[in-house]
């Protein structure tokens, strides 16, 4: 079943725009864009430049599930909501036979770890709060931008991972191990020897068996190595969960509440943030948002950085952040801190993403100024789409410029 909100008033909302708007500070931005601290004003399709059947059409493949178990679609542009499509399923009916049985996404059997529980999972307690899964990360990153940017967080990113632990206590401890840096962690080149590559629900995951014990950062720190940091990408949820630890370490703060104060209050943005049984906050997969507010990290990216005239990450946090570090080997995609970056056809620039477990997409398209939002829940089959549904978003844009900026 589908709801939708019809988007009108886009011309006169564009022109209260024009009017009353503020320099975003990208070069690429609309400059009469204001920042959507609170709700996002609301427009047409038409009136940004995109075409509303080619939008309709995806609308309709999602509907009917061809890109699987969708929860939402939505789509922004030029600092306004131009579509949204939400799409509703029964997951207590859909998982009801693997709610009760022990496994990799149901190690403890009850509570915020079982992902077929449908108090937790997709939605946050019945509330309009959806499972972010691994965007989480995306977010984590920002919120160390921010530190960064502050000052907050004084050690730079070549800072060596073992200066914030006791090196005694940490297990299979060699040269390779001491030489991974706080930028390893963030580009997911840490070396160490990290399987996520199988199914989540398949006990070889790693992320699952970590997920199955009482303290995620020792299981992660103490992994042997199997690589020299820096030189080969491999996925690891663990090494985002150090970032928790880390930062509490550097900073002395919580950073939960650190992101309150510094990220999500700024932004209007309502969260919930699991923790993990150590208490630590679950930095690799435990945020909670709709997906209004998560296009706003979108935007604060798109602005580089910039929210309402107030700068909250550097030009530089933004440029190494979307920038390939890495070749992932997985659907074309390269990587940055924390962001997927999928090689748009000119071979120079990139749709930046965040991508996470069951659904979950955020794709920012700085060129024609465009984000889109995708949530969902295919957590056995958990298929990879975002490729597909990047190349099936950009034959929407009419217009290469938002309209204030059209001659």
């Amino acid at each position: 079943m589908r709801t939708s909100r019809a988007r009108s008033g886009g011309l006169f909302t564009l022109l209260i725009m024009v009017l009353l708007g503020s320099a975003a500070g990208r070069s690429n931005s609309n400059p009469v864009e204001s920042a959507p601290t609170g709700a996002w004003p609301t427009a047409t399709p038409a009136s940004v430049g995109l075409d509303p059947k080619r939008l309709a059409a995806l609308d309709a493949d999602l509907a009917r599930g061809k890109y699987s178990l969708v929860d939402s679609f939505q789509v922004f542009r030029c600092g306004q909501e131009v579509y949204e499509r939400g799409y509703s399923h029964d997951y207590s009916k859909l998982y009801h036979k693997q709610v009760g049985v022990r496994g990799p996404l149901n190690a403890h059997l009850a509570g915020p770890y079982n992902y077929f529980d449908p108090a937790f999972h997709p939605y946050y307690q019945g509330s309009h709060l959806h499972t972010m899964q691994s965007i989480s990360k995306t977010v984590t990153a920002t919120v160390i931008g921010i530190a960064l940017a502050r000052g907050d967080f004084k050690s730079g990113l070549d800072t060596l991972v073992l200066t914030w632990f006791d090196a005694a206590s940490v297990k299979n401890v060699d040269d390779r191990k001491r030489r991974m840096t706080l930028k390893h962690v963030l580009t997911m080149t840490t070396g160490l020897d990290w399987n996520e590559d199988v199914a989540y629900d398949d006990w070889r995951n790693d992320a699952s068996g970590m997920e199955a014990t009482d303290d995620w950062v020792k299981y992660t720190i103490d992994k042997p190595m199997a690589q020299e940091p820096g030189t080969h990408f491999a996925y690891s949820s663990g090494a985002t969960e150090l970032l928790a630890y880390i930062f509490q370490k550097e900073t002395g703060q919580d950073i939960e509440a650190y992101a309150e104060r510094h990220l999500f209050q700024p932004l209007g943005m309502k969260h919930h943030w699991k923790r993990s049984p150590s208490g630590l906050i679950d930095t690799e997969g435990g945020l909670y948002l709709n997906g209004a507010d998560l296009a706003k990290v979108g935007y604060l990216y798109l602005h580089d950085g910039v929210w309402s005239d107030q700068r909250l990450l550097t030009h530089e946090w933004v440029e190494q952040a979307t920038m390939p570090f890495v070749d992932t080997g997985w659907q074309g995609l390269k990587y940055g801190f924390k962001w997927w970056l999928y090689p748009r056809k000119d071979g120079v620039h990139f749709v930046w993403m965040g991508i996470g477990f069951g659904g979950q997409r955020l794709m920012v398209f700085p060129e024609e100024q465009l984000i889109a939002v995708f949530t969902g829940w295919d957590i056995l089959k958990d298929p990879a789409f975002d490729a597909t549904l990047a190349e099936r978003l950009l034959p929407a844009v009419l217009v290469k410029s938002c309209p204030a900026e059209i001659p």
